[in-house]
């Protein structure tokens, strides 16, 4: 960083859109990837040192299709107030897991958070791995009464956004949804099983992915906890096949390995 540079980094006040960093003209900032991914502890990092350095305060909307849901915690790997850090979150418990919640729905909620947080002399943050959701928001899709089938809208991003997404290896990845799989059954994931069980029924779409189908069948013995842990993680590498498939369509996302991915996007905005 040039010394000048580093006198207006000195000089700044954090969120009142100084010349180091104006609310209004840095793009909002988006972080995309497979499940387990790190996709949020990431966030949150680059958040409080963008904060420690005086650059700007940060704001998470969660991208996350099932982060949405009330009462979903352990079984959607919502990031609980301690792994947060103090950094706010939105984008979850939205709707109650009967409710319908479109990606018309996720795009109003999301504009809505970006002005508001803009508003703040705050840098939005847009952080999942639900493809569909990232892409209506960056492309700014518009859609009609007939919903459609072909995304042809993917062809120029808005340039209020830049879209960063961590890139694993596959093997890599396979060992760190095995070992998620493993943490999310020392928690009580029965217990919530059995509550959204006995509030919603199997009947809501909500209910029949996920880790929670999987859970019900530990509960009745028809699995043991093995083989539980062995289908959780399968279940989720096929969920991350398909969202990485999605996602490698998008030329206008920046891959970064995790281990250079909070120097690179911090770096993303001092330079700004």
């Amino acid at each position: 960083m040039s010394a000048k540079n580093k006198m207006k980094l000195g000089n700044s006040r954090v969120g009142e859109g100084s010349a180091v960093f104006d609310a209004q003209k840095c793009p909002v900032l988006a972080i995309v990837g497979p499940t387990a991914s790190g996709k949020t502890s990431l966030a949150i990092d680059v958040a409080l040192a963008l904060s420690k350095r005086g650059v700007c305060e940060c704001e998470v909307i969660s991208a996350d299709s099932r982060a949405i849901y009330k009462g979903m915690d352990i079984g959607t790997a919502k990031p609980t107030q301690e792994e947060m850090r103090g950094v706010p979150h939105w984008g979850i418990d939205l709707v109650e897991p009967n409710d319908r919640f479109t990606v018309v729905d996720f795009c109003d909620y999301a504009r809505k958070k970006i002005e508001e947080i803009r508003k703040k002399g705050r840098l939005p943050m847009i952080v999942g791995g639900t493809g569909l959701y990232v892409d209506a928001l960056v492309y700014d899709y518009r859609f009609n009464d007939v919903v459609k089938n072909n995304y042809s809208d993917r062809q120029e991003m808005s340039s209020d956004y830049v879209v960063f997404g961590i890139d694993w290896s596959r093997e890599k990845l396979r060992e760190r949804l095995l070992l998620r799989s493993n943490k999310l059954f020392t928690q009580p994931i029965e217990a919530e099983t059995l509550r959204m069980v006995e509030r919603y029924g199997w009947d809501s779409q909500a209910m029949k992915s996920d880790i929670y189908p999987i859970c019900w069948d530990l509960m009745r013995s028809k699995i043991d906890l093995d083989e539980a842990i062995r289908l959780n993680a399968l279940d989720d590498w096929h969920l991350a096949k398909r969202q990485l498939t999605w996602f490698k369509r998008n030329n206008n996302i920046v891959w970064i390995s995790p281990e250079k991915a909070k120097e690179r996007i911090i770096n993303f905005y001092l330079a700004r």
